[in-house]
């Protein structure tokens, strides 16, 4: 579980740090809303823990933007020691709970109750295909011993699924899991969110840091898309994986840890090696074990239970069902995207709760993938991709996170092929 704490006391920021990593408890700390900010819009936490005021960026407006960014996000408010609850009206019609200064062991008690309820619980591995039964069976074989597993697929697969069933089933499975999206990290934070820093490493650094590699100590850490790794961090990060061995950013001293290592990819990693945009030494060192998740489209055998299982997931006050039509057109369509697509398209199927029964014209799906007739011999294949993702784009409000889910593809890769369209 990733926490955001926010609070301009570095003893109060320290404390709470301390106390949550011992819950197995990810932590981000800062001292202001406008850097709170900078961090919302970058990653996404499971909980965020703040101070009652954040006169940076005038208090109330942080927390709409907090409900507006990530709904979803609980948000514990700590108050001021001899504060009444109920003076602060705007900001506790926000919160989901708060706690009072100076934080006592009943105030943490309730903290944890908090997290403990929030921890999501193990998603299904749906496994009715012959390829997904045998990614099972690996799974129960290679679980409990340390070999690095390196998983590939096309984005939205379940490869974050696979990696946490990896950790569930292990003799780390009471310890951390750590993950890191490489994608979606800025390349000058990368070293510094892997490693950590030491105060006054860099700008900014107003105090140490532990990177993702000591969190994840004892534990599992997941490389997601670790084929976005920039070259300048590979001859580092091959050190780190191998000798379990790094140091922080301005750092002298060497840190031991003891991490298991799962990496996923979308991208063929043999053909980013051939152009020198991965090292080779690094992936054989991460591809003990190698893992391929076959992409829906090639294990149609699991598109109907994983539709009924969405269909449960996003309905679960509603019982729903599909039409044999809606069922036919859920089996024949391509899926581009993946389950991660068809987790989408049936969630916006019941959003619009036309009836009881979805029928095959709820499912809203690209027709341009989904038409096999469709040709025009005028257009190129980068320009039929332009303008497929442009229409997505524009269906989801120019949401890049939203279009990305729905094309299966990183906030990243969506960025740079946008900036290509654009030149």
């Amino acid at each position: 579980m990733h926490v955001l704490i926010i609070d301009r006391e570095e003893k109060t920021r320290l404390f709470l740090s301390k106390y949550l990593q011992k819950h197995q408890c990810h932590i981000t700390s800062v001292e202001s809303g406008v850097s709170a900010l900078e961090h919302l819009k970058k990653m996404s936490f499971d909980l965020v823990l703040s101070e009652m005021q954040i006169d940076e960026v005038k208090g109330v407006d942080f927390y709409k933007y907090l409900k507006i960014k990530a709904p979803n996000t609980p948000l514990v408010l700590m108050l001021p020691e001899g504060s009444d609850p109920l003076t602060q009206k705007d900001l506790q019609n926000l919160a989901d709970d708060s706690i009072s200064k100076p934080l006592q062991k009943s105030a943490m008690q309730v903290l944890i109750s908090l997290i403990n309820s929030k921890k999501k619980p193990l998603a299904p591995l749906i496994a009715k295909s012959p390829a997904m039964k045998e990614i099972l069976t690996i799974i129960k074989k290679i679980a409990s011993s340390n070999a690095n597993v390196f998983i590939s697929g096309e984005s939205g697969t379940g490869k974050e699924i696979i990696a946490t069933y990896l950790h569930h089933f292990s003799t780390r499975a009471n310890k951390p899991f750590i993950k890191v999206n490489c994608a979606a990290l800025p390349e000058t934070l990368i070293e510094s969110e892997f490693f950590g820093h030491e105060k006054g490493a860099f700008t900014g650094a107003l105090s140490t840091r532990k990177g993702r590699f000591e969190l994840a100590d004892q534990g599992t850490l997941l490389l997601d898309e670790i084929s976005e790794i920039p070259p300048s961090l590979q001859a580092k990060l091959l050190r780190a994986t191998q000798e379990q061995e790094f140091e922080r950013l301005g750092g002298m001293s060497s840190i031991q840890v003891d991490v298991r290592f799962i990496s996923t990819s979308n991208r063929n990693i043999n053909d980013a090696i051939q152009k020198k945009e991965f090292r080779e030494d690094l992936f054989y060192r991460l591809n003990v074990v190698p893992i391929e998740i076959p992409p829906l489209r090639k294990r149609p055998e699991d598109i109907l239970p994983l539709a009924n299982y969405f269909l449960t997931k996003h309905s679960p006050k509603k019982e729903k069902k599909f039409s044999p039509k809606a069922k036919e057109k859920l089996t024949k369509y391509s899926w581009p995207g993946n389950v991660r697509q068809l987790s989408n398209v049936i969630e916006y199927a019941i959003a619009l709760d036309l009836s009881e029964e979805i029928q095959a014209e709820h499912l809203h799906l690209t027709k341009i993938l989904d038409n096999k007739n469709f040709i025009d011999k005028d257009l190129t294949l980068g320009e039929v991709e332009k303008r497929h993702i442009q229409k997505i784009l524009i269906h989801h409000e120019n949401n890049r996170q939203k279009t990305a889910n729905a094309l299966g593809i990183s906030v990243r890769t969506l960025r740079n092929k946008l900036s290509l369209y654009n030149h």
